[in-house]
Parts: C-alpha cells; sequence; structure tokens
C-alpha cells in the first residue's frame, strides 16, 4: 500500500494526524535524559560528600539499570494489554514518585535511601522508555522508523545535556552548599521541582488524544510468527548488542568526571561536570548530525564505522595522556549519539505483530548498564581509571561488528512504506 493510499484510509490516521502524538511521545525522551544526565554528576557528589568509593557510587548506576533488568517484561505487558497511553502516563507517574523519594533520602543522607529512590524512579523510566520508544517506533513510515528514533533520542540528548549543567551549577557549588545549609539540600530541592513537573505533565498526557496504533503481520512466508521471535538472528544480536552497549555507555558516564580530573591537572569536580555537558554537546551533535547523515549512508555503515572510531578513541582514553585523553573521551560522546536509537530499529525491523514484544526485550537490554560500572570502579579503584575504559573499547568492538554482519543477519525486503500498521482511531484507554 502507498503511502498516500493508506494516509487516506479511514482506518489508519494521516501522517498529520500522527505529528502532535509524535511530539507528545518525545517529549518524554526529554524527562529519562534529564534523570540520566543527572545521575553521572550524583556519583562523583556522593563520592565526595558521604565518602565512599568508585566501585560503591557505582550502586546507583546499578540500581537505575537494575530497574530496567526487572521491569522491562512487566512494562511490555502493561503496553500490550493496555496500550500506549496507560503506559506513558504510569511511567510518568512511578518517576515522580521515584523523584519525590530523595526528599526524606536526602534529609537523612543515606545512600542506601538514595540508591532506593532511584531504583523507583528508574522503574518509571523503564515504562515511560518501554511505551514512547515503542510508539515513536510505529508513528509513521517503517522505513524512517531509524529516523524517528534518532531524531526522538536526540530531545533526549538535550535532557542528558541540562543534568550536568544543573548538578555542576548547584551540586558542586560550595556557595549554595552554605545557603542552603546542607551538603544535600541541593539534590533535595532539584529533585522536588522534577517530580512537581512530570506529575502536572502525566496530567496532560491523560487528557491528549494518542491514537492505539497496532502492528499487523506482515504478508508473505517469511513473516515472524508468534513463536520465531527468538530465531530472528538479527534480533537476537540486537539484544545482545545492545546490553553490552549500554553497559559500555553507563560506564563511560560514571566515570566520566574521575577521568577527566585524573588527566587533567587542576581540573575541579565542578569542572568535570561542565565538561560532561560539553561532552553531552558532542553527544547532541552526533545524533541530530547523524540523523541527517542516515537519509543517504545505511545505518549499519554508521554502527560500523562509529563503533569502530569508539574502540579507537578509547584506547587513547586508556594511554592516560594528560588531556588528549579527556578530549578523547568527549569525541567518544559524539559517536555514541546515534547508536542506542539505531541498534533499537535495527533490532525490532521486520518483526510484524512482534514488534512490541520485541521492544520491551530491547528495552529491557538498557539493564546492561548493570555490566560495567561496577567492575570498571573495581579496575579503577586498582589500576587508575584511565585503564578501566578497556572494557568499553572491547565492546564498541562489538558494535562494529553488529553494524558489520549482525544487523543484516535474516534480512527481508523493507516493509511497506507506512509499516502495515493499523489503527482503531480512537485514544488509548
Amino acid at each position: 500500500m502507498s503511502s498516500e493510499r493508506a494516509a487516506a484510509n479511514d482506518d489508519f490516521p494521516s501522517l498529520q494526524e500522527l505529528r502532535r502524538p509524535l511530539a507528545y511521545a518525545i517529549s518524554c525522551f526529554v524527562i529519562w535524559g534529564l534523570a540520566y544526565g543527572l545521575l553521572d554528576v550524583l556519583n562523583k557528589h556522593f563520592q565526595e560528600t558521604l565518602h565512599i568509593d568508585k566501585a560503591q557510587s557505582s550502586w546507583l548506576q546499578i540500581a537505575y539499570f537494575g530497574a530496567y533488568l526487572s521491569m522491562s517484561i512487566p512494562a511490555g505487558f502493561l503496553l500490550s494489554a493496555r496500550g500506549y497511553k496507560t503506559t506513558l502516563v504510569t511511567g510518568l507517574t512511578v518517576t515522580s514518585l521515584g523523584a519525590l523519594l530523595f526528599v526524606p533520602a536526602a534529609q537523612i543522607a543515606s545512600f542506601p535511601a538514595f540508591v532506593g529512590s532511584m531504583f523507583v524512579m528508574a522503574t518509571g523510566i523503564c515504562f515511560l522508555e518501554t511505551g514512547a520508544d515503542t510508539y515513536v517506533n510505529v508513528l509513521g513510515p517503517a522505513d524512517r522508523a531509524s529516523h524517528r528514533l534518532n531524531l526522538a533520542q536526540s530531545f533526549n540528548a538535550l535532557g542528558v545535556f541540562i543534568g550536568p549543567l544543573i548538578g555542576g551549577a548547584l551540586f558542586f557549588n560550595h556557595a549554595v552548599t552554605v545557603r542552603l545549609g546542607s551538603e544535600q539540600r541541593a539534590v533535595q530541592m532539584t529533585y522536588l521541582v522534577i517530580a512537581v513537573a512530570i506529575l502536572i505533565y502525566a496530567v496532560v498526557l491523560s487528557r491528549a488524544y494518542l491514537p492505539e496504533l497496532r502492528e499487523e503481520a506482515v504478508s508473505g512466508s517469511d513473516s515472524p510468527s508468534a513463536g520465531s521471535l527468538w530465531r530472528q538472528r538479527h534480533f537476537v544480536f540486537g539484544v545482545a548488542t545492545q546490553t553490552l552497549y549500554i553497559g559500555a555507555q553507563v560506564g563511560i558516564g560514571a566515570y566520566f568526571i574521575n577521568l577527566v580530573t585524573e588527566t587533567w591537572r587542576g581540573l575541579t569536580s565542578q569542572d568535570g561536570a561542565f565538561l560532561l555537558s560539553i561532552a553531552t554537546i558532542a553527544y547532541l551533535v552526533g545524533r541530530f548530525g547523524t540523523t541527517a547523515l542516515l537519509f543517504r549512508i545505511g545505518p549499519q555503515i554508521v554502527l560500523t564505522v562509529y563503533g569502530l572510531a569508539n574502540t579507537i578513541l578509547c584506547l587513547i582514553v586508556t594511554a592516560g595522556v594528560q588531556k588528549v585523553s579527556a578530549v578523547a573521551l568527549i569525541a567518544v560522546f559524539f559517536f555514541m549519539g546515534t547508536m542506542f536509537p539505531t541498534i533499537f530499529a535495527q533490532g525490532v525491523k521486520d518483526l510484524g505483530p512482534l514488534t512490541k514484544r520485541g521492544a520491551s526485550i530491547m528495552v529491557m537490554s538498557i539493564g546492561g548498564g548493570v555490566l560495567l560500572p561496577y567492575p570498571m570502579g573495581r579496575i579503577a579503584d586498582a589500576y587508575g581509571t584511565p585503564i578501566s575504559f578497556l572494557l568499553p573499547a572491547a565492546i564498541f568492538a562489538v558494535v562494529a561488528l553488529y553494524g558489520w554482519k549482525g544487523a543484516a543477519l535474516d534480512a527481508r525486503s523493507p516493509a511497506a512504506p507506512l509499516g502495515n500498521l493499523n489503527s482503531t482511531r480512537r485514544a488509548a484507554p
């Protein structure tokens, strides 16, 4: 079916009608981008104010990404049973609750309480991302799914950029600490504002029109059946690659401030937080720039080249060269910018009616964020932070391999322009 015919079909929303739901879905990406941007700053902040070592501080990342590991399947069940709108609103509400729990955690200055609050907040973000990633993937032509996800993740990068700016200006600012009377007061106030803002947006989204789209089976004998998801080799390899990649991204972010302060003489933790914002600008530029590039170059080529580039850059980081290693690490962020959405889109392509299930498993792979922070922290404590970046270097080589070979496994001809989607043309429950 041509896009013109599909758009004209009374049972399918036109591309014009899909713009507002797409905007609502994309706005959710900013929220968990901000949460993630603050996470890496909190890591260093708690090392200094709660007097914990690098490996211990990694429990923040373990809690955050452990929520993805344990809650993605329930999120997928909710998405399948109740639809996109319910999943998004549920995610926003639980995220708001988790942010609110930072208030008592900061009051008692307890690291375990912060870890627990982070788990609750990340549970909401898991539901939010399961719904939003999948919704963006189906809101339009199937052959443009990678472009839409890269665009949406660009706004996610905007949130990641804002997070370190807030953390650097508030958490590492001695004048602010003195004025507020407590080292954790700035954390408390920041997350209180976040909780209220997210709850307000949850109310807005609950009243918005979000059409429930479903994926039809792709006609033809090679369309995946309900029991064949794990026989789709490009999907299985994609899940494995995404799991490892997220581990690398999280490990890099967790120890970014440690790395730059160790390899750039005179740099303070506050300076490191601001450098992290510069790195996220590189991440943002990489994501927006690559979104445009994908109109000219295939996503598999991009993954291969970017994976190889980051392997080399991480090896430069491990050398621990003054200033050079810090700059190389900032460059790593540029090439990471497009990896998650591109691996995601390549992994769930051509899954037909199994797209929601496959997408929820792909979101579950974000739980891979628990893999690297602790071993990297142990290596950093024992041998110095630069050496710990050997682990991300190896993982980026796997990303390059997926782009070169893995994403092409079980490849079929592209789906119809509008992704063979149908719609009930009613709002989600």
